[in-house]
């Protein structure tokens, strides 16, 4: 294994931490504007979607803070294979590929939570409106 071999990572992580994060400021976008939309008619959509939203912020906290891990390993496994402890590199590039997988996992996860949060919405859309009394 050669310098190349972890360094290939360094441009796929750097690309998923940045499609995390923008995953993480529409959530965050979405949680202040429900907190700001006091409208009745909204109020138990609104509510539906909180424990989703809840869950959706965690997995975004996972996936984050596995790419950082993911990152870290992979510049851990560079470093060894610049002091020639090939070995040790190879374990930590390991560690950096299986750390990005489970982050992709969650990513997925997150995204599946998120089509049934929209599927919420759409249904809610879907309704005849309400007759006021």
């Amino acid at each position: 294994m050669d310098y190349g071999t972890p360094a290939l990572l360094f441009g796929a992580i750097s690309l998923l931490m940045l499609a995390y994060t923008n995953r993480f400021l529409v959530v965050a976008k979405l949680i202040r504007d429900i907190h700001g939309d006091q409208h009745e008619q909204h109020h138990t959509l609104n509510v539906k979607q909180i424990p989703s939203l809840r869950l959706r912020l965690r997995l975004i906290q996972y996936m984050q803070a596995l790419g950082v891990i993911s990152f870290l390993f992979c510049s851990g496994a560079m470093f060894c294979l610049f002091v020639e402890s090939e070995h040790f590199g190879q374990i930590l590039f390991g560690i950096a590929i299986l750390s990005l997988v489970s982050s992709l996992c969650f990513s997925l996860w997150e995204v599946l939570i998120s089509t049934e949060a929209l599927d919420m919405v759409l249904d809610d859309y879907m309704k005849p409106p309400s007759k006021p009394e």
